[in-house]
């Protein structure tokens, strides 16, 4: 898959406030079912109307505030990922992505989190106990160093990039969706076909973190990634399908 003349209409479609193409589509999709994941309330129409107008549709439901922050912060996040898709992959950047997503969630700040910097406190994914906060500069860094050290990138590499990341769990929180935005970016920047991961294969992708903590195998993250890549290919080839992607 040929990822320039994508990378090129999210950038047109972007700056023409285009919302009937890849780059809307892509937006609404990959900030619904990643916040999904972590439990957001929205749904796809919801969502959609946030990236569309800026507004809610009426509703007789409660909308949870930081649900909508995050959502709005998610499209602001993959919009600086387009900006910056020339840069490698560092620290500063990863940061950059989380300060977007979280800088306009008022229980974060509240609650004393830190935003668009590596947490503070020590935290967990379920039972598993992850990188302490003394520790994740070095572990980013090494897990970084790693990853540029390698001169093709393939889906095997993405998926143990992913796997690693989250398994450090360098924020307080948003990494999932941290490093689920990073996953897409990584995978236009090597020409491999963006993996969009949907809530629906949340089991499935949860169970790949899993096999990775017990493990150290990708089998099953790799699996779900490349059903995934099928199924946003075929989104691509119908928005460019008078483009050869």
């Amino acid at each position: 898959m040929k990822n320039e003349q994508l990378i090129r209409r999210f950038q047109i479609e972007r700056k023409k406030f285009d919302r009937s193409g890849i780059y809307a589509y892509t937006q609404r999709i990959l900030a619904y079912n990643s916040n999904k994941i972590e439990g957001s309330t929205l749904n796809e129409e919801q969502t959609a109307s946030l990236f569309d107008t800026g507004m809610l549709p009426v509703s007789n439901d409660y909308y949870r505030a930081k649900d909508v922050e995050e959502t709005n912060g998610h499209f602001l996040m993959f919009n600086k990922m387009i900006d910056t898709l020339d840069e490698p992959l560092s620290e500063a950047l990863i940061k950059a992505f989380h300060y977007e997503l979280k800088s306009g969630v008022f229980e974060d700040r509240a609650n004393g989190y830190a935003i668009g910097e590596y947490k503070k406190r020590p935290n967990m994914i379920g039972i598993y106990e992850t990188a302490l906060p003394e520790d994740v500069p070095e572990k980013m860094q090494e897990l970084l160093a790693w990853y540029h050290e390698i001169p093709v990138k393939t889906l095997a590499i993405m998926a143990q990039f992913h796997a690693r990341y989250e398994s450090l769990h360098p924020f307080q929180d948003g990494n999932g969706r941290t490093g689920r935005l990073i996953l897409f970016r990584e995978c236009l920047k090597a020409d491999l076909t963006p993996v969009v991961i949907e809530d629906r294969h949340r089991n499935r992708y949860m169970g790949g973190l899993k096999e990775y903590r017990e493990t150290g195998e990708t089998a099953l993250l790799q699996e779900l990634f490349q059903e995934e890549q099928l199924e946003y290919a075929k989104k691509v080839d119908y928005f460019l399908g008078e483009e050869p992607v």
